[in-house]
């Protein structure tokens, strides 16, 4: 029987949040071959204490920034546990196999990093790397020394690899996950914004079996868990096939934990009934992208939301008891001009939301990648850093003006 790693690998960045971050895919692809392999789990990217909702903070040390990055006025840091405790593992035991997790494109020094120890301490092992990252950029993924490198959701050559043809298989959760999961229902997006990546992943829509979801429901309510985060890229598109069935059916079950939506949520499907039956099923906090009021940069973008949508289901889901209501808006994206973000965050605020700024990160093979290039050299991975990438658009001066002005009106909306 093989002898598999998996490792989520620690993060190299300017910030670092566990924002019900999980390494979901590989943890599914650990479900399938669980009855193959003997698997054990090494994940860097551990919480010593965790708010009621599950997130948290990593231990971090500072580092020195790589030089493509120096003139980010920013600390750089090392999140996740130290490398002593990885090298430890690689000498106490042997493995065939270790899978690495990959997430942002420039969180890849992190993955270097392992690679550069399971090489030193496990010359024998073949090292596979799956992800975000690989599908993005697998030319640089290749440069750093992998055995394979995974691109999309194509698996069969790790299945050649592990000589395994598992089918269909149960997810594997691993212990440490008991108290916070996370889980898809559906796959893609049909959509096609500017600046997502989604489509390059899934190119069409598609629900999961129903029963495949409600057996990691069960599972979860078996092992306790009280909070379950959605990584669905539209989880309410077709929502009264998908959605509304599965949560009728936690619902029926007796699930009494909490649903969260980090990805965002599309304003435009929240009617008042599934306002009501989402948090009827648990749903604590509710994360909607608007990205900016701007109509015409809506347009331009991919015609998500309109404001009034958006200021309508932000109502709605106040209607229906919702506390937590949180705004997602676009900072630094290459057309900034025509996104006016001062005024989404002020929009944003008046309908009653808190506001999340969400640093724009350019992402290889989008549209608003190729716009990005005077701002990035799209082909080193670091350059695609959210945090520098804002800065480089709009400046440290205005980057602080625009979180000082979010961070003040989020205090005067109620608790």
């Amino acid at each position: 029987m093989p002898r598999l790693l998996l490792v989520n690998p620690p993060i190299y960045d300017f910030t670092a949040y566990d924002f019900w971050l999980r390494p979901y895919g590989m943890l599914r692809v650990a479900g399938m071959v669980r009855q193959f392999c003997d698997l054990e789990f090494f994940n860097f990217l551990v919480c010593s204490k965790r708010d009621e909702w599950g997130r948290g903070r990593y231990g971090s040390q500072e580092v020195s920034k790589p030089q493509v990055l120096k003139d980010i006025p920013r600390n750089y840091r090392r999140f996740g546990r130290e490398r002593p405790e990885f090298r430890d593992l690689l000498r106490a035991r042997r493995f065939d196999v270790a899978l690495i997790q990959t997430s942002m494109t420039y969180w890849y020094p992190g993955i270097r990093e392992v690679i550069e120890d399971l090489r030193e301490l496990q010359p024998s092992a073949r090292i596979v790397l799956g992800g975000i990252y690989t599908t993005l950029c697998p030319s640089h993924a290749r440069s750093l020394g992998p055995d394979l490198v995974i691109e999309g959701s194509r698996l069969d050559p790790l299945w050649e690899l592990l000589s395994v043809d598992p089918g269909k298989g149960a997810p594997y959760w691993p212990p440490e996950y008991a108290d916070v999961g996370v889980m898809k229902i559906t796959e893609g997006c049909p959509f096609r914004c500017t600046y997502c990546s989604a489509p390059l992943f899934w190119p069409e829509f598609n629900a999961r079996p129903m029963e495949d979801s409600l057996d990691e429901l069960a599972r979860y309510a078996a092992m306790g868990t009280k909070n379950i985060a959605f990584y669905d890229d539209a989880l309410l598109y077709r929502a009264d096939q998908v959605l509304a069935p599965f949560l009728e059916a936690a619902i029926k079950s007796g699930f009494s934990g909490r649903f969260h939506t980090p990805n965002a949520l599309n304003a435009r499907f929240i009617s008042e009934g599934f306002a009501n039956l989402m948090v009827r099923a648990g749903f604590a906090t509710f994360f909607l992208g608007l990205e900016s009021c701007s109509p015409s940069w809506q347009d331009s973008t991919g015609g998500k939301v309109s404001p009034a949508e958006f200021e309508g289901a932000v109502q709605r889901l106040r209607e229906a008891g919702a506390k937590s209501i949180t705004t997602y808006v676009i900072a630094g994206h290459p057309d900034s001009e025509g996104q006016i973000p001062e005024d989404s965050i002020r929009f944003a605020n008046r309908c009653g939301t808190k506001v999340l700024l969400s640093e724009f990160s350019p992402i290889p093979g989008t549209a608003d990648g190729l716009k990005s290039r005077s701002w990035a050299d799209m082909r080193e991975p670091l350059s695609h850093n959210k945090t520098a990438f804002a800065i480089r658009r709009l400046g440290p001066e205005r980057m602080n003006r625009l979180k000082a002005l979010a961070r003040s009106l989020n205090s005067g909306l109620q608790k």
